[in-house]
């Protein structure tokens, strides 16, 4: 994977080549909504290149219509538990059909927040501190052993939903508690200083770095995608030499999960100037509030020439 942005990343397909595309989007995670808005954005702008596509709400009929409707190829806008946890992948896999993204296991492995901190230490790349919470007792040993603050999240969510800031052991066990409702399994990581920073790979190559900025204590659901003083810094302000070590930190953490096609890289940079890998998102939000077709405008694609350039991946044999 390069850390230059080529003009190569932009499709140089005919239209047709495509076929008939059907754009997954909703489904039945808590990132419905998100889901929706970043289905229809993509939609249109396909539609709008003349790509002959259409829309699938994926719900309780996904099924028969799976069957019934003529799909050449999937485009994937599904956040979330199942869409972006290899379930959707499988059944396309299953079905023969050509789909934009990563596979299976990538995408199981990088909705596993757990599993991809394990990944990502097994090699020796930086992920903060963590523990698992399964009882009030866990909750009071993970103050122990990690300190305060702590971020607590759900392992399978995604959009910051079920997220909490903590600052001692009694929030910690309101906030897993919360977070229980979401998800069976939550985790408790060490409170990182510092700023954050996303990004972006799309086709092999990574976008400019986004450097976040937000009065929340952390760059939360309402920061991403409702509030309007969440500041985004392009260039990133990172000095050319820790700007490359990002990205090539980036490039590592997607290629030790498999990651193909597009994604998004979430990183945050303490007060001594390492980096922390926190996730990576394999179907990104593409609303007007999202940050990949952000990175995208500031390396010359648009938008249509973003969603174009990642249905294009969808031709690539697998391997």
């Amino acid at each position: 994977m390069s850390n230059d942005v080529l003009p190569g990343v932009q499709s140089q397909m005919p239209v047709e080549a495509f076929g008939r595309v059907a754009v997954l989007f909703g489904g039945l995670s808590a990132e419905r909504a998100v889901s929706l808005n970043s289905g229809q954005a993509v939609l249109q702008a396909l539609q709008d290149a003349g790509v002959d596509a259409f829309g699938i709400d994926v719900d309780g009929n996904f099924l028969q219509r799976l069957v019934s409707e003529k799909i050449d190829r999937a485009f994937i806008v599904l956040h979330g538990r199942g869409g972006e946890d290899g379930s959707m992948q499988g059944l396309l896999e299953c079905a023969g059909i050509p789909y934009t993204g990563s596979g299976v296991l990538a995408s199981a492995l990088a909705m596993d927040k757990l599993r991809t901190k394990q990944i990502w230490q097994s090699l020796g790349l930086q992920t903060p501190r963590h523990a698992v919470l399964t009882s009030v007792a866990d909750c009071r040993e993970a103050v122990r052993e990690l300190g305060v603050p702590l971020i607590v999240k759900p392992a399978h969510e995604g959009s910051s939903i079920g997220m909490a800031k903590v600052n001692d052991v009694e929030q910690l066990i309101s906030a897993w508690q919360a977070a229980s409702t979401y998800d069976s399994q939550v985790l408790v990581e060490q409170w990182i200083h510092g700023p954050e920073y996303t990004i972006a790979t799309l086709r092999g190559q990574v976008l400019p770095p986004i450097g976040l900025g937000t009065p929340h204590s952390f760059y939360d659901y309402d920061a991403k995608y409702l509030a309007a003083d969440t500041q985004y810094r392009i260039p990133c302000g990172l000095t050319a030499a820790k700007e490359q070590e990002l990205k090539d930190l980036s490039v590592r953490s997607c290629e030790a999960l498999g990651i193909r096609g597009w994604a998004r890289v979430d990183v945050m940079q303490d007060a001594g100037g390492e980096f922390w890998l926190l996730e990576v998102n394999t179907v990104p939000g593409m609303t007007d509030h999202s940050l990949v077709p952000m990175a995208a405008r500031a390396a010359g694609l648009d938008f249509q020439q973003l969603v174009l350039a990642i249905l294009a991946d969808s031709l690539e044999a697998r391997t």
